[in-house]
C-alpha cells in the first residue's frame, strides 16, 4: 500500500502540481505586479491595525478579519512547520526549504488571489454565511462538477486523512515525551474537538483568536533561545540551505545522498502542506471575514503565508540545523525533538510535544471548519452531525498508524484538491486584477 501511494505521489508531485502550484503562483505574481511586495507593509496594517482586545462575537454574518486570519493560520500552522520541516530536510536535504521560500513567495500571491474569490463569489447557506473554491468554482466557473470534486476532495483530504496527520504527530509525540499511550492521546483530542465543534463558528473564531498568538508567541521564544545559544552555526545553517538547494549532496558532506529534483520535490510539497497556498483551504476563512472589499481580505491572506514559512517553519529549519541534528536517517517529528533536546535540554521533547499539541490542534479546528463548508455546499446543515462524528473517529485512529503512509496520502488528496482550485484561480485571473484595480484605485485611498 505504502509503495503504490508513493508512486502515485512520484507521478503527481514530481510531474504536475509542482509546475501547476509554482506556474500559477508565479503568473499571478506578475498579473498583479507582485503584490506581495507592493502591499506587503499594508497587509500587515490591514491584518493587526483594528485588533481589540475585548474580540469581537463571531456568528451566522461571519467573523472580524483578524479572527478569520486566526483561523487560516489555526490551519497553516500545524505539523507541517514541525514534522514537515523535518521531513523535507530530511528526505531532500538543507536546500529542500530554500525551495519553501521561493514557492511561499509566489503563494503569497496565489493566496492573495484565493481570498479575494473567496470574498467575490461567498454565499449564504441554511442562515449561515459560507465560501471557498466550490462556491467561486461554481459561479464563477459555473462548473458544477468540478465544485463538486473539490468538496469532495478537501473533505476527505482534511476533514479525514489530513486531521489523521495532526493527531498522528500529536501521538508520536507525547508518547516520546512523556510515554503517554498514543490512542489515549488520539481519545482526548477528540473530545476537546468534539466541544469546539458542537459550538459552530462563533466558538471556532473564539477559540483561535486566542490559541494562535499564545502558540506562536511561545514556540518563537523557544527557537530563539537554541539559535542565539547556537549563534556560531547560523552562518553556515543558511549556507547549507542556499548550497542545497542547487548541491544537496555539498551541502551535507554526502550525508543526504539526493539530488536537487528531490530538494525541489520535498520543498514544494511540504511547503504547500504548511502554508496551504494554492490548496483551496484557507479561502474558507477568509470567505467569512466580515470586510468592506475583498481586497483587505487579499492582504491579510498574504499575512498568513508569510507567518507560516517565513516565521514559524524557518525557525524549526534552523533549530534542525544550528543543533547538527540532521543523521540520515531521522525523520519528522522525531527530528524535530532531537533538534529540541539538544538545545534545551530534558525540556526539549516536552517542549516540542505541548508546541506540537497546540499547532495540531488548531489545524484540526481549521481544517474541520474548512470541511464543514464544503459539507454545507453538498448537503446544507443536515449533513454536519455524521461528519462531525467522521472526523472525531479519524482523530482517534490516526494516533495508531505509520506515519509514512499518513503523510503520503496526505499528499495525494492534497494534490487532488489543488487540480480544481487552480483552474479557477487562473480562469478567475480577471476578475482578481480588476478587484485589485478597485481596491487600489476606489477603495484604499479613501480609508
Amino acid at each position: 500500500m505504502l509503495e503504490f501511494v508513493k508512486s502515485v505521489n512520484g507521478i503527481l508531485w514530481n510531474y504536475i502540481l509542482i509546475f501547476l502550484l509554482c506556474g500559477t503562483g508565479i503568473i499571478i505574481t506578475f498579473a498583479l505586479r507582485f503584490v506581495q511586495v507592493r502591499k506587503f507593509g499594508a497587509a500587515f496594517k490591514q491584518a493587526f491595525g483594528g485588533i481589540s482586545l475585548r474580540g469581537k462575537k463571531a456568528g451566522a454574518d461571519g467573523m472580524s478579519s483578524f479572527q478569520a486570519l486566526a483561523t487560516a493560520i489555526a490551519a497553516q500552522v500545524g505539523t507541517g512547520n514541525l514534522a514537515g520541516a523535518a521531513t523535507a530536510i530530511a528526505a531532500g536535504g538543507p536546500g529542500a526549504i530554500f525551495w519553501m521560500w521561493i514557492s511561499a513567495f509566489f503563494g503569497m500571491g496565489t493566496i492573495f488571489g484565493e481570498a479575494v474569490l473567496a470574498q467575490t463569489y461567498k454565499d449564504t447557506v441554511d442562515g449561515q454565511v459560507t465560501g471557498g473554491p466550490a462556491y467561486y468554482i461554481r459561479k464563477g466557473l459555473n462548473s458544477k462538477f468540478l465544485a463538486g470534486f473539490f468538496a469532495v476532495a478537501i473533505i476527505i483530504a482534511l476533514g479525514f486523512i489530513g486531521n489523521m496527520v495532526q493527531a498522528n504527530s500529536i501521538g508520536t509525540a507525547f508518547s516520546k515525551a512523556m510515554h503517554v499511550s498514543p490512542l489515549l492521546v488520539g481519545i482526548v483530542t477528540a473530545a476537546l474537538a468534539g466541544l469546539i465543534f458542537i459550538g459552530g463558528i462563533g466558538r471556532i473564531a473564539s477559540v483561535t483568536e486566542k490559541i494562535v498568538p499564545i502558540m506562536a508567541v511561545f514556540y518563537i521564544i523557544g527557537s530563539l533561545i537554541i539559535i542565539i545559544g547556537n549563534a556560531a552555526n547560523i552562518g553556515p545553517a543558511f549556507k547549507m540551505i542556499f548550497v542545497g538547494a542547487f548541491n544537496p549532496k555539498a551541502a551535507t558532506g554526502g550525508l543526504i545522498g539526493v539530488g536537487v529534483k528531490e530538494a525541489m520535490r520535498y520543498g514544494v510539497a511540504r511547503g504547500l502542506f504548511s502554508n496551504e497556498a494554492g490548496m483551496g483551504s484557507t479561502p474558507h476563512a477568509h470567505a467569512v471575514a466580515k470586510v468592506k472589499h475583498p481586497g483587505q481580505q487579499g492582504l491579510v491572506a498574504i499575512v498568513g503565508v508569510f507567518i507560516d514559512t517565513f516565521v514559524i517553519l524557518t525557525l524549526t529549519a534552523l533549530v534542525i540545523l544550528v543543533t547538527g541534528s540532521l543523521d540520515g536517517h531521522t525523520t519528522g517529528i522525531e527530528l524535530t525533538q532531537k533538534a529540541f533536546a539538544l538545545g534545551l535540554g530534558g525540556f526539549g521533547n516536552i517542549f516540542i510535544a505541548i508546541s506540537l499539541f497546540f499547532f495540531a490542534f488548531s489545524t484540526i479546528v481549521g481544517w474541520y471548519f474548512f470541511g464543514e463548508g464544503n459539507v454545507r455546499y453538498l448537503f446544507g446543515k443536515k449533513g454536519l452531525p455524521l461528519y462531525r462524528i467522521i472526523v472525531l473517529l479519524f482523530i482517534v485512529l490516526g494516533t495508531t498508524l505509520e506515519v509514512k503512509l499518513v503523510w503520503e496520502l496526505a499528499d495525494t488528496f492534497n494534490g487532488l484538491m489543488v487540480i480544481p482550485n487552480v483552474i479557477a484561480i487562473l480562469g478567475l485571473l480577471g476578475v482578481i486584477k480588476k478587484s485589485l484595480n478597485d481596491f487600489e484605485n476606489n477603495f484604499q485611498n479613501k480609508q
